[in-house]
């Protein structure tokens, strides 16, 4: 990793060199928070599951 630096600097490539870490670290974030989301969904839609299965047996009772 050094060495790329090193020849980034030589060359007056700093800027690039710079716009490849944020571009990295931006994907690498937006990744992370997307893979967060898709879990948040799961976990919500689990929840929405149970919620309408304690609803289903809850009216059995009152119906009989």
């Amino acid at each position: 990793m050094s060495d790329l630096i090193r020849i980034f600097s030589e060359r007056g490539d700093l800027a690039h060199l710079a716009l490849l870490l944020w571009a990295s670290a931006a994907s690498a974030a937006l990744w992370f928070s997307l893979r967060e989301r898709a879990a948040a969904a799961r976990r919500f839609d689990d929840f929405v599951r149970e919620l309408q299965r304690f609803n289903r047996r809850r009216r059995k009772r009152h119906v009989k």
